[in-house]
C-alpha cells in the first residue's frame, strides 16, 4: 500500500505540474519541460487557451467514462445478477449518447474554426517579411526595406560561444519589432520545409511554387526559438529558428545598419535584448542564386 501511496502522489504531482507549472524560460525549451513554452503572441495566447479547454473537456469525459466502467463492473456483476437483463435499446439513453457529443464537438469547433481564421493572416499589417526554405538553412527577405536579404544557418557546435544554445542559435537571427503586426510570407526553393516557433504560435509550410501566408505580432522583447518541423532531407535537424524582437528604435537602428553593411557582409551587432540569455551577432550576408 505504501508503495501504491507513492506511485499514485507521483502521477498526481507530474499531472498537476504538466498543468498548472510556468514554464523557467519564456523564450525556449527546458529540460523535461511538461507545460508549453510561455505565449509570446496574441495567437499562442489562444492556442494555449484552445489547448486548455479541450484538455478539460476530455478529462471531464475520461474521468465519466471510467467511473461509469466501475460502476458498472459492481453493479452489474454475474454474481449480483446471475440473470441477465435481455432489454435491446432505451430511447433516452439513445437520444443522451447522440445529441451530448454533438454539442460537445460543438463547444470544440466554434473556438477552433474562429482561430484558425485569426492566425491565418492579418490585414493591418505594419511589415512584411518573406521566408524561403532551403536545403539546408532560411532566407529572409524584407521587402519594405529595400528588399534586405539574408541567410540563417545554424552554428556548428565547435563555434558555439558560452550560452549559446546547440541546434537553436543561428549565425544571422530574424530580427523584428515588438508590437507591430507582421506578415510572414512562406516559400520554398526545393522541398517543403515548416517555419515554426512554438512560442509565437507560428507553423507554416514552405512549399515550392507556392506562397504562403500567416503573420506574428510578439508581445515583449526577446529570443524566441524555433526549428523546421518537416522532414526535408538529410539535414533536418540542422534548420533552427532564432527570432530576435528588440523595441522599434532598436529595430531601425538594425535595420540602417544592415542596410549599409549588406554588400560587404560584414559583422551587424545585434540590438540588445534584457530577456535574451546571451548576446548573438548577427552576420547579414547576400544569398546567392
Amino acid at each position: 500500500m505504501h508503495v501504491l501511496r507513492r506511485l499514485f502522489a507521483t502521477l498526481l504531482t507530474t499531472a498537476i505540474g504538466g498543468t498548472l507549472a510556468v514554464p523557467a524560460m519564456a523564450q525556449a525549451p527546458r529540460n523535461w519541460q511538461l507545460g508549453m513554452q510561455e505565449a509570446g503572441s496574441p495567437v499562442a495566447h489562444n492556442l494555449q487557451s484552445l489547448h486548455d479547454l479541450v484538455f478539460w473537456i476530455i478529462t471531464i469525459i475520461t474521468v465519466f467514462v471510467a467511473g461509469l466502467l466501475i460502476y458498472v463492473m459492481w453493479r452489474f456483476n454475474s454474481r449480483r445478477n446471475p440473470v441477465a437483463s435481455n432489454f435491446s435499446h432505451h430511447t433516452g439513453l439513445e437520444i443522451a449518447w447522440t445529441v451530448i457529443p454533438v454539442l460537445i464537438l460543438v463547444v470544440i469547433a466554434i473556438p477552433s474554426f474562429r482561430l484558425v481564421y485569426f492566425e491565418d493572416r492579418t490585414h493591418d499589417a505594419d511589415m512584411t517579411i518573406k521566408v524561403t526554405g532551403h536545403q539546408w538553412y532560411w532566407e529572409y527577405t524584407y521587402p519594405d526595406s529595400a528588399g534586405l536579404n539574408f541567410r540563417s544557418d545554424y552554428i556548428h557546435d565547435e563555434d558555439l560561444k558560452p550560452g549559446q544554445k546547440r541546434l537553436l542559435d543561428v549565425d544571422n537571427p530574424l530580427v523584428v519589432p515588438v508590437g507591430k503586426n507582421i506578415r510572414i510570407l512562406t516559400n520554398s526553393a526545393d522541398v517543403i520545409h515548416s517555419f515554426f516557433i512554438p512560442s509565437l504560435g507560428v507553423q507554416r509550410y514552405t512549399i515550392p511554387g507556392r506562397t504562403i501566408e500567416t503573420w506574428v505580432r510578439v508581445d515583449k522583447p526577446g529570443t524566441y526559438y524555433g526549428e523546421c518541423n518537416q522532414i526535408c532531407g538529410t539535414n533536418h535537424s540542422f534548420m533552427p529558428i532564432a527570432l530576435v524582437a528588440v523595441p522599434e528604435a532598436e529595430y531601425q537602428a538594425w535595420e540602417k545598419t544592415a542596410k549599409a553593411k549588406f554588400a560587404a557582409g560584414e559583422a551587424i551587432p545585434a540590438p540588445e535584448v534584457a530577456s535574451a540569455e546571451a548576446p548573438t551577432t548577427i552576420r547579414v550576408a547576400q544569398v546567392q542564386h
